[in-house]
This record gives C-alpha cells, sequence and structure tokens, in this order.
C-alpha cells in the first residue's frame, strides 16, 4: 500500500515537472494527454484503495520521513488513508480527470495552453497534499499550495488587467483566512505536543468542554475555513474568481478548493463537537452565505457569475450541516454537489464556447436546437440542483433539511426559503439561456455548434453522476437509514460523541413528519420550476441590464453594494495607508538617508585633496600624527 499512496501523490507531481520543464517544445495533444493521464492514474489507484477499505478499517498511517523536531515534538511527513481521505481523493481525481480531458479542448486555441496544464497538475498535487497529510502542517502545505495555484489560474489570462486583479483579490483574502488557520495549529501544537490527527484526537479530550481554549481552537481553524470556503464575510473572492478559464471555475470553484473548508472540519471533528458555541457560530455564518448569496444570483446575468453565488450558496448550505453536526451530511452534500456542479460550469463553459466567448445570457436564448448535448446535459445539472425528486442533489439536500428541522423547525422554514431561491435562479439561467429566440449577433448565430467529443463526454459522465450520486446514501424509506452507508463508512473518522450527536440528529425526525417534509419540497419544486417556466417562457421576459432594475432587484444585481462597501471601508484605507507611508518614506526616510549619504560624500571629495598621490605630503602627515601622539602623551604624564 505505501508504494500506491506514494504514486497517487506523486503521479501530478511528475505531470507538473514533465509539461513545466519541456511542455513548451511538446505537442499540444501529448501535454493534454499526459497531464490527464497522470490525475486519472491517481484515481484509479485511489479506487483501488477504496475496494480494500470497509467501514471496519482503521486509518493507516504512511511515514515517508522524519520532517524536524522541535521541543521534543517530532513531526513526521507523512499521509494518512482512511475513509474520509479516500473519499477526498477520489472526488479530486475523479472529476479532475473530466476538467483536465475538458480542457484539452477547451483551451486548444490558447497560446498558454502548457502552462495552463502546468498550473492544473500542480493544483492537483497541492489538493491531494491537503487531505492525504497525516498532520495540520501538511495540510497546511496544500492549503497554501492551492492558494498559489487558484492565484495563478485566476489569472491566467494576464493580459487582462482586471482579471489580474480578480486573482490578487482571492489571493489576499484567502491569505487572511489562512492567518487565522495557523494560528490555530500553533495552538494545538501547543496545548497538546503534538500536530498528527491521531495524536490530537487523543488529546482532545483534556480540554474543557467549550472552554476558553478550545472556543479559540476550532474559532481559528473556523476562520481559516471562512476564507477558502467563502463564507461571510470572506466570500467576495471567488465570483471575481470567474475572470479564469472555465474549466479552473469547475476544478477549484465546484469540487476541491472551496470544499477544503468543509474537509478541515469535519477532518477535525473531535474539536469541534467540543465547542457547541463554535459550532452555532458555523450555522449561523452557513444560513448568512446561503441566504446573501443566492438572492444575489436571482438577478445577475452573467452565467458564470450565477453558477458562482450559486456555488456560495451551496458552501452554506454544507456550513449549515456542519453547524448541526451533521458531519457526513455535509460530507454528501460535496460529494454530489461535485458532480453538478462540476457539470454546470463545464456545461456554461460549452454554451460560452460556442458563443465566440459571450457570457451575458441577455444575448443568449434558442441555444437548445444549436447545441443539444451540451443542453440536455445542463438540464440534468440544473434539475439535480434544484431538487427534482430522486437526483442526487434533492437527496443530499433533503437530509440537510431532516437535519435542521430535528434541530429546530425555524431552520427548516429558512432552508426551505433558500431552497426555493436556488431552484428559481437556476431555472432562470436555464431558460434565458436554452429557450426563446436567439438574443446574438448574427455572426454569433453563424458560430453556434456543439462542443467536441472531449468536452461534451465529461459532461455525459457527470450527467450520470448527477443522476445516481444521491443512491449513495439514500434515505431509510426507500431502503436504509439516513446513516446506514455513509455515515457507517465515515464512521472510524468520527469520534464517539461526534457520531452519537449526529446519530441522534439524523434520526430524530418521525417516519411521518418527513414524509410530510419531502412533500412540502417536492412540491415547492415543481411549483418553481412551473412559476419561473411561465415567467421566461410564455410570458417571455427578458433579463435586463442592472442599471434599469429598480427595488429588490438592483438590490440582488448589485450584490447589496458588498463589494462597494469592501473598497470604500478597506480598500482605500489600505491604500490611503499606503500613500502616507509612501510620503513618509519620501519626505523622512528618503531625506535621511540621503542626508548620510551626502555627507560621506563631502567627506571623500575633502579627504581627496588630501590624498594627492604626493609622497613627501604623506611622509610629513605621517611626522605630524607621530608628532602629536608623542606631545599629547607627555602632556598626560
Amino acid at each position: 500500500m505505501e508504494n500506491l499512496v506514494y504514486a497517487i501523490v506523486l503521479l501530478p507531481l511528475l505531470g507538473f515537472l514533465i509539461n513545466g520543464l519541456f511542455g513548451k517544445n511538446l505537442p499540444k495533444i501529448l501535454v493534454g494527454s499526459l497531464a490527464t493521464a497522470v490525475v486519472f492514474g491517481s484515481f484509479c489507484i485511489a479506487v483501488s484503495l477504496f475496494m480494500n477499505f470497509n467501514s471496519e478499517s482503521q486509518p493507516v498511517i504512511v511515514k515517508a520521513f522524519e520532517w524536524f523536531r522541535v521541543n521534543g515534538v517530532q513531526i513526521n511527513f507523512g499521509f494518512q488513508i482512511d475513509q474520509l481521505s479516500l473519499m477526498m481523493v477520489m472526488i479530486i481525481t475523479g472529476i479532475g480527470s473530466l476538467i483536465h480531458l475538458y480542457s484539452i479542448g477547451y483551451m486548444s486555441h490558447d497560446k498558454g495552453f502548457y502552462k495552463f496544464f502546468t498550473y492544473l497538475n500542480l493544483f492537483i498535487f497541492s489538493m491531494l497534499l491537503l487531505v492525504m497529510g497525516s498532520n495540520y502542517l501538511i495540510l497546511f502545505i496544500g492549503w497554501e499550495g492551492v492558494g498559489l495555484c487558484s492565484y495563478l489560474l485566476i489569472g491566467f489570462w494576464y493580459t487582462n488587467e482586471e482579471y489580474g486583479k480578480a486573482a490578487r483579490k482571492a489571493f489576499i483574502m484567502n491569505r487572511i483566512g489562512d492567518l487565522a488557520l495557523l494560528i490555530g495549529i500553533f495552538m494545538i501544537a501547543a496545548q497538546t505536543n503534538a500536530v498528527d490527527y491521531l495524536s490530537v484526537a487523543e488529546n482532545a479530550s483534556k480540554f474543557e468542554l467549550d472552554g476558553t481554549v478550545i472556543i479559540f481552537i476550532t474559532a481559528s481553524l473556523f476562520i481559516g475555513a471562512t476564507g477558502k470556503s467563502a463564507q461571510v464575510p470572506l466570500y467576495t473572492w471567488l465570483p471575481d474568481a470567474m475572470a479564469g478559464p472555465t474549466p479552473v471555475s469547475a476544478l477549484i470553484h465546484a469540487a476541491t478548493m472551496v470544499t477544503a473548508g468543509i474537509y478541515l472540519v469535519v477532518r477535525s471533528n473531535f474539536l469541534f463537537t467540543l465547542a457547541p458555541t463554535v459550532q452555532g457560530g458555523i450555522l449561523f455564518i452557513g444560513f448568512l452565505t446561503a441566504a446573501l448569496a443566492g438572492f444575489y444570483a436571482l438577478r445577475q446575468n452573467d452565467i458564470k457569475k450565477v453558477l458562482a453565488y450559486s456555488t456560495v450558496s451551496q458552501l452554506g448550505f454544507m456550513f449549515i450541516a456542519l453547524g448541526l453536526g451533521a458531519y457526513t451530511t455535509a460530507m454528501f452534500h460535496v460529494m454530489t454537489h461535485a458532480f453538478f456542479k462540476a457539470l454546470l460550469f463545464l456545461g456554461a463553459g460549452s454554451v460560452i464556447h460556442a458563443m465566440s466567448n459571450e457570457q451575458d445570457m441577455r444575448f443568449m436564448g434558442g441555444l437548445k436546437k444549436y447545441i443539444p448535448l451540451t443542453h440536455a446535459t445542463f438540464l440534468i445539472g440544473t434539475l439535480a440542483i434544484s431538487g427534482f425528486p430522486l437526483l442526487s442533489g434533492m437527496i443530499s439536500k433533503d437530509e440537510i433539511l431532516v437535519a435542521a428541522f430535528a434541530k429546530n423547525p425555524i431552520y427548516w422554514v429558512i432552508l426551505f426559503v433558500l431552497a426555493a431561491m436556488t431552484a428559481t435562479y437556476m431555472f432562470r439561467l436555464y431558460y434565458l439561456t436554452f429557450h426563446g429566440e436567439f438574443r446574438g449577433t448574427e455572426e454569433q448565430k453563424h458560430h453556434l455548434h456543439e462542443s467536441p467529443s472531449n468536452m461534451t463526454l465529461p459532461l455525459i459522465v457527470l450527467a450520470i453522476l448527477s443522476v445516481i450520486g444521491g443512491f449513495i446514501n439514500l434515505p431509510h424509506f426507500i431502503g436504509h437509514g439516513h446513516y446506514a452507508k455513509l455515515m457507517e463508512w465515515l464512521k472510524p473518522v468520527l469520534t464517539e460523541q461526534s457520531y452519537s450527536q449526529m446519530e441522534a440528529t439524523l434520526s430524530g425526525v418521525p417516519f411521518n413528519t418527513e414524509m410530510i417534509l419531502l412533500a412540502a419540497t417536492v412540491l415547492m419544486f415543481f411549483s418553481v420550476w412551473f412559476i419561473v417556466r411561465n415567467t421566461y417562457v410564455k410570458k417571455k421576459k427578458m433579463a435586463v441590464a442592472e442599471e434599469n432594475y429598480t427595488g429588490w432587484e438592483k438590490l440582488s444585481a448589485k450584490k447589496l453594494y458588498v463589494d462597494e462597501l469592501y473598497n470604500a471601508l478597506i480598500v482605500k484605507t489600505v491604500e490611503g495607508l499606503g500613500r502616507g507611508g509612501k510620503m513618509f518614506d519620501k519626505g523622512i526616510l528618503d531625506r535621511f538617508v540621503n542626508f548620510v549619504g551626502d555627507g560621506a560624500e563631502d567627506s571623500g571629495k575633502a579627504m581627496k585633496r588630501v590624498q594627492n598621490g604626493n609622497v613627501e605630503t604623506y611622509i610629513l602627515i605621517m611626522s605630524l600624527a607621530v608628532g602629536i601622539i608623542l606631545i599629547v602623551n607627555f602632556l598626560l604624564q
């Protein structure tokens, strides 16, 4: 097993090195094929390991080498293979290999083709380090690695100044969360004398329930998670990250990087279970994030911006599950979301490809007859995220709703409204894009065509997964209990307290009540579908420009002016401090340095007159100096 574990991590690194060093001189098909093959190879190895694991298997630690020792604490560079890490590895490499394949077609005409695949392989390598590392320090290396790669990929088309700003925004906002994460890791090391997960879990019982120390540690970890997983207030970077090529949006912002925060909390369940106060904070932030992002998505016109805010909203759903203590439910939604959101982003990329890089839905319409395969798969993704019965998104979201009702019926009501908002903006996107009359230019209409097979094949695979993915964890009324599959599978990575809390939550709703709740969500789905279809197909309502919106629509289109508020309070303040620092630097520091430099220069010029090359003058000065020394010594005696 040890060699297989190393191979999972090293294959993408090998692809990065080969393409990075030699890719410029290799054919594009070889560059893309190599990058795709190494990620798919990692996926195959992960599947083989998965087949040898079951719900009874204990974590396997693969130690590569002793990294360092400090204050008697031995830090090893190693990997932890368990049910949680295997689940994440299969999502990362499985979805990642499909996105690599898609990128071969999507980026085929780009001058930076080899560079793009180099960055993608490095990203996969970093993400694998994050989820496979056996301790928090290796997680942090991967955490920073995906942050760097996201900066490189978001700003890939660096000649566009706005894209560069979006990349910097993502990088800087993530650094805020990363600092908090690092502080949390230092506190864990200081309190438990360890940073590896198994040792920290063993020592977690020393913490006082909801004590000051455990609250500080878990709050620090959670702040780190809010940055990477785009939660309030550190969420505004993710919609701007749509500046990167569409495959980047699918890989980073649907299936992998943004789920790192959820992984961190689930991996650290032995700490968060001891901090109910922080769990309450996670629940509140999850609700706030899901509500705000869902509201913003209602009146966005950029197809990728709608999906971006949808991602933020769905991440909010996952954090709600975490706040409820339903860790496996959060991971279930991570998995299903990876399927349908990657499908939607890649489908949007296929639309943009057909529309000659047009992203504004106001200039689309009627595309279903021009790109039928993209239309069919995109419809499946839309139905999955909106809650069509028995599709993956409906099943995982229903489990979050049930957990919310078990905790507090008011939570269920709020989530019910948020789920209705999800269906509303997704059906709006679907009908504006694929139905009605084509609203683009004649040149765009002439260019319309279905994407090549290396782009449509990933769409088909993801569509199938979006349909059947929920069957991994079917609810009890179809065949088994809520926790009979995924919950039992992840049981070894949860503490007994975490498992008991989750079991009580997920089984706390009577069967009849659950049927009523399920019927309500299904009725809501079909009602929203009917209303939106009637609005945008029969009544032929069109999207309008932001400046023409009024009331709540304007607030939605302008995102409640949060970006403007951040810009005024934070960006302008920092820029002002920068200008003040520049004035201080030039007005005081520069003048002082120049004064010292000028003094040295003037003294050098004065000495230059003495250093004239005349030997007689040197002897005279030396004689005078000796004479002065003798006279001074005589007088002092």
